[in-house]
């Protein structure tokens, strides 16, 4: 009777129903650390060995090679003196279409002369701080999906379902996912348009990610998972814009709750449609406002499958990209960045689809996100528009942090195929202090008052 139960529980899951149970049992949890990475990845290679074992990462500069790291710098490239394996073109993609995403065989279709994937050999670089680790396997039998998976109960500090079950669950754990303490992250966007020109947009985003802290309990967090504060710094004609988000765990009690600052008014307002397919902050309505961090905010319009693991060509370790030795335009080029500067290997990534509610609204219809089995970052998602037909690809460039340490993306890009343009945001190459992770903040850095103190020019 048990397992009748939970075969119709685990079809529901497949077709976007919550499922009454989430939290895994105490048997399954002590497989992380074990045949599983604590977060709940494989620990072992692929059959082919083109996949290696996970040994830890680059949990500190010296195991990553560069000891001598200070923080404020940019990252220095531990495999600088490596080069491709192969470049995958619109000539050779059929030898490799079975590990390609949608989106990827789409780009190397329409821009056959300029788009390829330089393929390099694999690292597995990703690592979080051990008690995140301790954490994950802590909550791992607490750890529940709130009422029709809007949010999520029992947990704290760890990943909530590093044996994932249901779709959902992947979403949640790429939401709640360790990216440090607190971080003030300078950087440019640039929308670019089809003939590559571009006006570049210049942010100070601030996070507090209180979910992640020493101790964090799901039941002493009011709620709220993260605090965020973007500012906009240029050009002129934009700057002093500031964006104020409290993202809120169970969304099935209270939604995301935001505020904006107007530099023209002088006063602060709510902000009540800073969510799903609005338009992203001074993005040129090339990326919506859940498309940040390559998906933030609530399920809740969709429907999720967990379609399983797969061997994907992915953007991993770009660390190249983020070279302060590079320009700004040596990156942003015609259609797409410069794929010389891109670095794409092997990872088995979780592949998870999110199609749209009956009933509900948004301006894609079907997303597919490929979710790294290391560190639950989402590295690329399909989107496509309401007639089912591809729209925009996502990339989500990464590189491990080995300072914090976390695996973050450095650069995303939204590829808009219906019209040659693309979003380009994370830039650091030019910042003389792009991320920084030696921020001391709390929530009360994060309170509406606060912006009518930042928003003075």
């Amino acid at each position: 009777m048990k397992k009748h139960v939970y075969l119709v529980a685990l079809l529901a899951a497949g077709i976007g129903a919550a499922p009454a149970w989430a939290a895994v049992t105490a048997q399954e949890a002590e497989r992380l650390g074990a045949e599983l990475t604590p977060l709940g990845g494989e620990k072992k290679g692929n059959a082919e060995g083109t996949i290696p074992a996970w040994d830890g990462g680059f949990s500190t500069p010296a195991k990553a090679g560069v000891p001598n790291y200070k923080a404020g710098e940019h990252r220095p490239d531990p495999f600088a003196n490596e080069t491709p394996l192969f470049t995958i073109t619109a000539a050779n993609m059929s030898q490799y279409a079975a590990r390609l995403t949608e989106g990827h065989k789409k780009l190397l279709q329409q821009y056959k002369s300029t788009y390829k994937l330089p393929v390099y050999k694999t690292h597995r670089t990703a690592a979080v701080p051990q008690r995140i680790y301790d954490a994950t396997k802590r909550i791992a039998t607490t750890a529940n999906l709130a009422a029709n998976g809007n949010g999520v109960t029992g947990a704290g500090e760890g990943i909530p379902f590093p044996i994932p079950k249901a779709g959902v669950e992947v979403f949640w754990n790429h939401i709640l996912r360790y990216r440090a303490d607190a971080v003030l992250r300078n950087m440019g966007q640039a929308p670019v348009t089809a003939s590559g020109d571009y006006t570049m947009v210049k942010l100070r985003d601030d996070t507090f990610a209180a979910y992640s802290v020493p101790g964090a309990k799901s039941e002493n967090l009011n709620n709220i998972i993260l605090y965020f504060i973007q500012e906009t710094t240029a050009p002129a004609r934009l700057a002093g814009e500031i964006l104020l988000v409290h993202e809120t765990l169970d969304q099935s009690v209270e939604n995301r709750k935001a505020w904006v600052y107007n530099p023209g008014q002088r006063r602060v307002r709510r902000a009540p449609n800073v969510a799903f397919d609005n338009p992203g902050t001074n993005s040129d309505n090339l990326r919506t406002s859940d498309q940040l961090d390559i998906y933030n905010g609530s399920p809740q319009r969709y429907d999720w499958k967990l379609v399983g693991k797969q061997e994907i060509y992915v953007p991993y370790n770009s660390y190249r990209v983020a070279s302060g030795s590079l320009k700004y335009s040596d990156i942003l080029k015609k259609n797409h960045i410069n794929q010389d500067h891109a670095r794409y290997e092997l990872h088995r990534v979780w592949v998870v689809d999110s199609t749209l509610k009956p009933g509900q609204n948004h301006l894609y219809s079907r997303r597919t996100l490929y979710v790294d089995e290391d560190s639950w970052q989402i590295l690329a998602v399909d989107c496509y528009d309401r007639r089912g037909e591809l729209y925009r690809v996502q990339e989500g460039h990464a590189m491990q942090f080995y300072d914090v340490p976390t695996l973050w993306t450095t650069l995303e890009t939204v590829m808009d195929l219906s019209n040659g343009r693309y979003l380009a945001l994370g830039l650091q190459n030019e910042e003389t202090r792009g991320f920084d992770f030696t921020v001391q903040r709390t929530a009360a850095d994060y309170q509406p008052s606060q912006l009518q103190r930042r928003g003075v020019r």
